[in-house]
């Protein structure tokens, strides 16, 4: 089919269009959280009256209230610097220039990737480090150094340069190489990529960042080793790391896959938290097993990487699609052989990752809905292995200790909550001990 340049205006004016309600929306969403938070700020709500103090519930909100201020500016930031890679020529001025100065090829390619990521990386760097040595400082959650920031920041280049240069390069090269079915392909190599990174995350990544003990002998890991029993998972092991190095949240979560499962608590959590509080919230992470949450997860994330993959290998041979997101391909490898994508995978891959998140934001509510529904039946098993009243004691004293508001504005909830707000998840629970 002809190439017809009316095409490329509309997507153009789509794009532009999408990226405006995108921000208006997230604009309007934090504007309501902002007004909901402010004024219940003054009284703590009578659900948590008995076990929530003014100060700690005002601190909440001054939290809530000051992320979401930043957040406006990140969205903003975010909207403007979107613009500016595609319709007004940032991504093809930087792809022209490394053309001019490597010519065509994979190394080129690679140059333009790793190039798109440091800029990125850079005009992110001031809000990431205010965030962190300003905010979190601010309401006593940072415990993180410079020194341990930077330390971070260079395994973690290092570490994505080891591992996404040469999957980057894969990919790419099947872009170009593996005929029409490349993305099929792609999507294998992507996948087994994942599986591989969780089985190897928990013993050769994970560690390069933080230090993991195993759980001391004792009640706890008695009652936990019994739990865990009962509940029919097994796991390589109980850890606790030291996550208070870097903040004072707390968490617990399982990784791996397979064999290499580990179940980690964090410092923080174990200080907070007593044995029988420990064991509910363990029991409800449990519940995310016995459900097969995270195997759903899973498959859902495969099913949609493949869709994402086909959609890439068909837009990639669209010349409306470069042009219409401010794109010049080389039209001399775009009128030959290979096609219109030859030569410009890398840019391909680059506009796709840009434009679809602007377009997939629009169903965040609908996988916020489902997260929150398997929250609540981990819930509902937790207060069938353990105890439900310390389980609601043991969400109090976490929401208390990580500052998360309870008084959120609904439909705040509603678009953006993976978790139910506290009010929703403890009208299901006995009162807390």
């Amino acid at each position: 089919m002809a190439f017809n340049p009316d095409f490329s205006s509309t997507l153009s004016l789509l794009f532009a269009a999408a990226v405006l309600a995108q921000w208006l929306l997230r604009a309007w969403l934090a504007s309501r959280q902002v007004r909901h938070v402010a004024r219940h700020r003054a009284e703590v709500p009578a659900a948590f009256a008995q076990r929530i103090s003014l100060a700690a519930h005002q601190k909440a909100a001054d939290y809530t209230l000051a992320k979401a201020r930043i957040a406006l500016i990140e969205m903003t930031l975010g909207a403007v610097v979107l613009l500016a890679w595609t319709l007004l020529g940032g991504l093809d001025a930087l792809n022209q220039w490394l053309l001019e100065l490597m010519g065509t090829g994979l190394w080129q390619q690679l140059a333009l990737l790793a190039g798109f990521a440091l800029i990125s990386g850079l005009v992110e760097l001031p809000l990431s480090l205010y965030q962190t040595f300003v905010l979190e400082q601010r309401f006593g959650f940072n415990q993180m150094t410079l020194r341990l920031w930077l330390t971070d920041a260079i395994k973690s280049t290092a570490m994505g340069t080891a591992i996404g240069l040469p999957l980057a390069a894969l990919i790419l090269w099947l872009m170009g190489s593996a005929g029409d079915l490349w993305w099929l392909w792609a999507w294998a190599v992507w996948t087994a990529f994942n599986l591989l990174l969780m089985w190897i995350f928990p013993t050769f990544i994970a560690p390069l960042f933080n230090k993991f003990e195993p759980l001391a002998e004792g009640t706890l890991k008695e009652r936990v080793s019994a739990l865990m029993q009962r509940c029919g998972f097994t796991a390589k092991g109980l850890f606790v790391m030291d996550g208070s190095r870097r903040s004072a949240h707390a968490n617990a979560y399982f990784t791996g896959f397979g064999h290499s499962k580990r179940v980690v608590f964090f410092d923080t959590l174990l200080k907070q938290l007593d044995a029988d509080e420990v064991e509910a919230v363990l029991a409800h992470e449990l519940g995310h097993f016995k459900h097969r949450h995270i195997l759903k997860r899973m498959l859902l994330m495969f099913a949609a990487s493949l869709a994402g993959f086909a959609l890439l290998g068909w837009l990639s041979q669209q010349l409306w699609f470069y042009l219409g997101l401010g794109v010049r391909p080389g039209l001399d490898l775009a009128l030959g052989h290979g096609g219109i994508g030859a030569g410009n995978e890398a840019v391909a891959l680059l506009l796709f990752l840009l434009a679809v998140p602007v377009f997939s934001f629009f169903v965040t509510p609908l996988f916020s809905a489902l997260s929150r529904r398997d929250e609540f039946e981990a819930d509902a098993y937790a207060m069938q292995q353990a105890s439900g009243a310390h389980l609601a004691s043991a969400l109090l004293k976490l929401y208390e200790d990580n500052a998360s508001t309870l008084t959120p504005d609904p439909w705040y909830v509603g678009f953006y909550y993976s978790h139910p707000p506290a009010l929703a998840r403890l009208a299901r629970m006995p009162s807390p001990t």
